[in-house]
């Protein structure tokens, strides 16, 4: 990728001779980005801001709930939210989520205020405007922090406007990548403990923020099924946490999969250690019975599939012909 560095530049106010450094800002791959080292610590410390480009992997409002509520007063709970992921082309073989909240100020370490409703509104419509959908290309700029063992783009909990991020729309349609297909072998060791390689190419961080597909495999337990639950995947031997989004595919009574099922998401990483805490964040649910996966990620699963039954045939052929005709 093209690199792009924007060095500090003083600006003079035009009273008192009073100057401000602009933040440094370039434009970076999702692999330079989310490097760490032996302790899983982030490592990308060149700019105070960055410029990232790849393609958008789900609808966001399916991970988190945007809806606005400025009467909550719960410590640590940030009312709507919302989060985008977006994952690297070729060889950069890594993503990104960018992440925005409303109420910072039940952070106990904020001190800037958060958004009013009609604050946080205006803001989802701001960057809402590029009007992009799972399978377009963005170009995200904006500062970031480290969260859990993953570099995220967002305000720092800062909602001045200085510290807006800005999402653009570059290329609509480009198609949400292929699942790549990973066993929990390639996860965990045989301890069932999660692997973690620093340098990014095996384990949990070679994939994270990426869409994959893991196949054959089945709930140790389905009670917890339901808007944003946690649960958890197994081959019979390893295990995997899966995320629920709050699409509205998923809700009590929606999960009729016949055991075992593949299951194709984005893998997210929360760990507190920052070498482990992986797991599979599943968006959004169509009702299929064989597959949980959002629709558009059975789409891009096998291509062609026009009617999502798992094959790819005359039907599909006979389905694209009349939509050309058209």
């Amino acid at each position: 990728m093209k690199r792009l560095m924007i060095v500090p530049v003083l600006v003079a106010f035009l009273l008192g001779g009073v100057s401000k450094a602009d933040p440094t800002v370039a434009e970076v791959t999702h692999s330079e980005f989310q490097a760490v080292n032996a302790n899983g610590e982030q490592t990308y410390t060149a700019t105070q801001m960055v410029i990232l480009e790849g393609i958008v992997l789900h609808n966001p409002a399916d991970m988190l709930d945007p809806t606005a509520d400025d009467t909550v007063t719960e410590l640590y709970n940030l009312s709507g939210q919302w989060q985008a992921y977006f994952q690297g082309d070729g060889d950069d073989h890594a993503g990104t989520a960018v992440f925005m909240g409303q109420l910072y100020n039940n952070l106990p370490w904020v001190t800037t205020g958060g958004y009013s409703n009609e604050e946080f509104i205006a803001e989802l419509t701001r960057f809402n405007a590029a009007q992009f959908s799972p399978g377009d290309r963005i170009r995200v700029t904006g500062y970031f922090l480290s969260y859990k063992g993953k570099n995220n783009v967002n305000e720092q909990h800062n909602k001045n406007p200085d510290h807006d991020f800005t999402i653009e729309l570059l290329q609509e349609g480009v198609g949400v990548p292929r699942p790549e297909v990973v066993s929990l072998d390639e996860l965990k060791d045989a301890e069932d403990a999660y692997i973690f390689d620093q340098t990014r190419a095996t384990g949990g961080e070679h994939y994270q923020a990426r869409l994959i597909k893991i196949e054959g495999v089945y709930f140790v337990d389905t009670n917890a099924w339901g808007p944003n639950a946690q649960l958890t995947i197994t081959d019979g031997v390893k295990t995997l946490p899966l995320k629920l989004g709050v699409g509205n595919g998923i809700y009590a009574g929606s999960n009729n999969l016949t055991e075992p099922f593949d299951v194709i998401g984005i893998l997210d990483q929360e760990s507190t250690d920052l070498k482990g805490g992986y797991r599979l964040w599943v968006t959004n649910y169509d009702g299929n019975g064989s597959v949980l996966a959002a629709r558009e990620h059975r789409a891009a699963d096998k291509p062609g599939d026009t009617n999502l039954d798992g094959t790819v045939n005359f039907v599909d052929l006979a389905r694209l012909a009349e939509d050309w005709l058209r």
